[in-house]
């Protein structure tokens, strides 16, 4: 991510400089079409697909209860994607929004170097979204007692039907994501950087919408929460290195609890797919009602898990050994020990040494050498 120095030059209308310095207020332009065709009868149709999440099914146990017992669902569909465009949309407002009130001025105070500049930006900007992420599905998590019992990961799947709150969170979270590949065009991503962005917003992409799409909702949110948790911890002591180089104790706690999560992570994907859904009555692929709980599925779902949770800890120990390389390195070398002065023997303690006497007095030598 590169620095954006504002000039007093305005560039051409519509140039490579002009999207970037104003993509934000153009991509307000374009999210402010889609809430004006609210108003008028002939776009509303078309505009509340972008605007409001599809799919609602109303569910009620017994006819004629009142209306706070009705609970509203809702399943996934094609029209998901036009909820996700208009939500990648806002993710991009929000994204400038951060940059230039909080990032762009902690930067200008702090002074920091082209390199330093690009981690706090991409740290800064992930610590919001973590923390918004780990809040918003914890709350998610507690309403819908997901955490009460571990069965309610497998059991009575497939899991068609979401809360609104549950929906609405992965519609954000593939928005988000989505939303990271044209903020490498906008903020100036050096070309050696992008390889490492893309695989990044892979990772998440796939296994964000894959959960959604075969209806493993319930074990992607708890994972999700989890994996927020140890990023935010991460992104945050980068943050707070930043602001002093001797502050690197948040490293070692992140350290110890990126690995427990990557455990736990396996522990309870091995769990609900390799034994909740292995032994589960239905195991026939249905799309109809959204069933994918066959053999095939199931291996390939935790083959991916496991080769991406293998992927992570390759990273994180070149990390950790290239961070011991540079501690190393920043090491000053010690000073040898000045050698102790040789003692004096028998016969210079009894002569003297350079012509003295132990006892003060001129030795015979250096009296002649003296009236020489």
């Amino acid at each position: 991510m590169g620095i954006r120095k504002k000039t007093n030059k305005n560039p051409p209308v519509l140039s490579h400089e002009f999207i970037i310095q104003n993509h934000a207020d153009i991509v307000s332009c374009v999210a402010m079409v889609f809430l004006l065709g609210l108003m008028f009868e002939v776009t509303s149709k078309v505009a509340v697909l972008f605007i409001t999440v599809q799919y609602n099914v109303t569910i009620s146990a017994n006819e004629g209860l009142p209306e706070e017992s009705v609970v509203n669902h809702f399943h996934h569909g094609l029209q998901d994607v036009a909820t996700v465009f208009f939500y990648m949309l806002v993710s991009i407002i929000i994204h400038a929004i951060i940059q230039e009130y909080v990032l762009d001025k902690i930067n200008r105070k702090m002074h920091f170097s082209k390199t330093k500049h690009s981690k706090f930006n991409e740290s800064g900007q992930l610590s919001a979204f973590y923390l918004f992420s780990f809040g918003w599905g914890t709350n998610i998590l507690m309403s819908e007692n997901f955490l009460s019992n571990p069965v309610n990961l497998w059991e009575g799947y497939p899991h068609t039907l979401m809360p609104f709150q549950m929906k609405f969170f992965f519609i954000c979270q593939m928005g988000y994501w989505l939303h990271a590949l044209p903020e490498l065009y906008f903020q100036k991503t050096k070309k050696e950087d992008i390889p490492r962005q893309l695989v990044y917003i892979a990772l998440y992409l796939v296994h964000i919408a894959g959960a959604y799409i075969l209806n493993l909702n319930r074990l992607a949110l708890v994972l999700l929460v989890l994996h927020c948790f140890v990023e935010l911890l991460f992104h945050v002591s980068r943050l707070v290195y930043f602001s002093n180089e001797k502050r690197q104790t948040g490293f070692t706690v992140w350290a110890v609890l990126f690995v427990l999560g990557r455990l736990l992570t396996l522990s309870l994907s091995v769990l609900t797919v390799g034994f909740g859904l292995a032994n589960a009555d239905q195991q026939v692929l249905d799309l109809a009602i959204g069933n994918f709980n066959v053999l095939f599925v199931r291996i390939t779902v935790l083959a991916t898990i496991c080769v991406t949770q293998a992927f992570m800890m390759w990273k994180f120990i070149n990390f950790q050994l290239r961070r011991w390389r540079e501690q190393v390195q920043v090491q000053p070398v010690k000073p040898k020990k000045p050698q102790a002065p040789k003692t004096k023997s028998k016969k210079d303690k009894a002569n003297g040494v350079n012509g003295v006497s132990s006892n003060g007095a001129d030795s015979p030598r250096s009296k002649k050498e003296k009236s020489s």
